[in-house]
């Protein structure tokens, strides 16, 4: 049975409003927003199974039917609890205006480091302390075009599940295996392994394209502000720099981890 929503004021829509705005909320229950065509669909099409889906039939656009069916379908066979809401309500819960119609309440899907699924050579992207949802979101896109068996979050910053990043990503996010874990965790679990660790820092040794990434290797990147930790900069078998001619002194972590990584991808490719 389909639920009906048709009040801004109804508990339900509020609360999802709140989860979308608020990390200590989201933190709390381990839930998060997911919102828009491809997001969702690519967030179903990871396997996760929402807690709740709110549609908004005015706004599903024709091509986005299949998507009710698969709702349909989990709310009927996994316990996804499914609402048809109003727009008035729907406007509450979304915060932006292309949403497609549909919102999902979906759990955390980060995992630990040991479910990080490794191939050989093995292929990681790590990043220390990202400030910034886009950023974030943009490096979870070149990640899953690099196709990296996993991103490593350490340090403090952005929340992977913000919904911004989400919608930065474009739904990659739950593409590309995440675990989230601290610096010296991240060091040590790559060290047992044997991952070379290449750390990107203007202070680099060599250039990045000279590292030889053909390996196993985990490619280090740090916040704009503040660049990677010492313990990063103490435990790289590599520091590499990428070459500045202008008067900055290093680009968008976004951009610095996608050429890193598409180097890498040159490289093994080649």
């Amino acid at each position: 049975m389909v639920a009906q929503i048709t009040s801004p004021q109804n508990p339900r829509v509020k609360r999802v409003a709140r989860l979308g705005a608020s990390r200590r909320l989201r933190e709390r229950e381990r839930l998060t927003v997911v919102e828009g065509r491809r997001e969702v669909r690519r967030c179903l099409d990871a396997g996760l199974v929402p807690r709740e889906a709110y549609i908004c039939p005015e706004q599903l656009s024709p091509e986005d039917r299949d998507l009710l069916d698969r709702l349909r379908v989990l709310a009927r066979e996994r316990g996804t609890w499914l609402a048809q809401v109003s727009p008035e309500a729907f406007a509450r819960m979304a915060y932006r205006e292309e949403s497609s119609g549909l919102v999902l309440v979906v759990p955390y899907w980060v995992r630990p480091l040991a479910e990080i699924p490794l191939r050989e050579p093995a292929f990681l992207a790590v990043v220390e302390s990202p400030e910034k949802p886009g950023n974030l979101g943009a490096i979870l896109r070149s990640a899953d075009g690099a196709g990296v068996d996993g991103l490593i979050l350490c340090g403090s910053g952005t929340d992977v599940h913000n919904p911004n990043v989400v919608r930065a990503s474009l739904g990659t996010c739950f593409a590309v295996a995440t675990a989230q874990t601290s610096t010296a965790e991240a060091i040590h679990w790559l060290q047992a392994r044997g991952i070379q660790i290449v750390a990107a820092t203007p202070q680099g040794a060599i250039r990045y394209t000279q590292a030889d990434y053909r390996g196993p290797v985990a490619v280090i990147t740090g916040s704009e502000a503040h660049g990677l930790s010492p313990a990063w900069l103490q435990a790289a078998d590599v520091r590499a720099y990428i070459p500045m001619h202008g008067v900055a002194d290093s680009l968008n972590l976004a951009i610095s981890t996608a050429l890193l990584l598409y180097e890498a991808v040159r490289q093994r490719e080649g």
